[in-house]
């Protein structure tokens, strides 16, 4: 899976730049579990469309100073000069992020308030033969989510099996066609003759020639 480098900005997080984590002998403060954030959809689609639209136009100009501006003052730390930094392989690659603005995204973290009051959503646009996954946050400025970390990457639309290979076939000889025994053509016997047709003896006073010396009745 070909991966693009991202952005979290670590500012407001209690990381250092290079993501240390500060020493103190206090155990860490127990985190609280995330609740779910109180925006509809539309709010969402408008959060999420606007920074990959802001992110896809900057990768094609090579000027991120859009995708800066929709920071919040913690995102605004990156100069457009850094972000053209974090993003240059997906400027190499020519990473075409638009169909976003007509796909629906799907989301596998549902808007969720983080413990730090920072609102999150993750998800990715199945997009064909790549998919778009996204990691996003917002802080509230002036009672509007302000972009705050982004972390972009692509991956394929569906795992693919591999294919197996289709079985030989197998050639047998067909099997012999049994021929039905020819009968036997028997000459037809002579019909029958009629009664009418039989012959009968002469009676027209006719006699048959009698032998010398026979004696006739």
């Amino acid at each position: 899976m070909r991966r693009v480098a991202g952005l979290i900005a670590l500012i407001a997080c209690g990381l250092q730049p290079h993501g240390v984590v500060a020493q103190t002998s206090q155990p860490p403060p127990v985190q609280a579990a995330p609740k779910p954030a109180q925006i509809d959809r539309n709010g969402v689609l408008i959060l999420i469309r606007s920074a990959l639209i802001a992110l896809d136009q900057g990768n094609k100009t090579g000027n991120y100073t859009v995708l800066r501006d929709l920071g919040a003052p913690g995102f605004q730390t990156n100069t457009a000069a850094r972000l053209a930094e974090i993003f240059v392989a997906q400027r190499r690659d020519n990473i075409d992020l638009s169909g976003v603005a007509v796909l629906d995204p799907q989301l596998t973290i549902l808007p969720q308030i983080e413990s730090n009051g920072m609102l999150r959503m993750a998800g990715f646009f199945p997009s064909v033969p790549t998919q778009v996954n996204f990691d996003l946050m917002y802080a509230p400025v002036n009672g509007q989510w302000r972009l705050f970390g982004i972390s972009v990457n692509l991956g394929q639309a569906a795992p693919a099996a591999p294919s197996a290979p289709a079985p030989a076939a197998e050639t047998r000889p067909a099997p012999a066609q049994k021929q039905a025994p020819s009968a036997a053509v028997k000459p037809a016997p002579p019909p029958p003759e009629s009664a009418a047709s039989q012959k009968q003896p002469a009676q027209n006073g006719a006699k048959a020639p009698v032998p010398n010396g026979a004696k006739q009745p």
